[in-house]
């Protein structure tokens, strides 16, 4: 094996899982330049799912996909695979990725 001096090696460092809310918040809430409390008003749910859902203390549910997905023009499997990748993630993360 040739190993040269001088040469930084790769680091596979994991990141930490994304949470849905965070992408909702970054990615829709702020793009779209409307506040947590006027979503929820225009999907019709509770300010609190909003905010426990951006703060990621709330996951979002089939219900939630499909009201976010009618308001942002998105499809409800969007956000369910959002949610479903975190999940995913958080469980490899607690199982160290060897599940059998």
């Amino acid at each position: 094996m040739l190993v040269q001096k001088g040469l930084r090696s790769l680091t596979t460092t994991k990141l930490a899982p994304i949470h849905p809310g965070e992408v909702l918040m970054e990615d829709f809430i702020e793009c779209f330049g409307i506040t947590q409390h006027k979503l929820a008003v225009a999907i019709d749910v509770p300010p609190r799912r909003i905010n426990e859902i951006v703060h990621g203390k709330r996951g979002i549910t089939a219900d939630t996909a499909m009201r976010l997905s009618r308001y942002f023009g998105t499809t409800p499997g969007f956000w369910m695979n959002l949610q479903m990748r975190y999940d995913l993630d958080r469980a490899e993360d607690t199982l160290g990725g060897c599940a059998e």
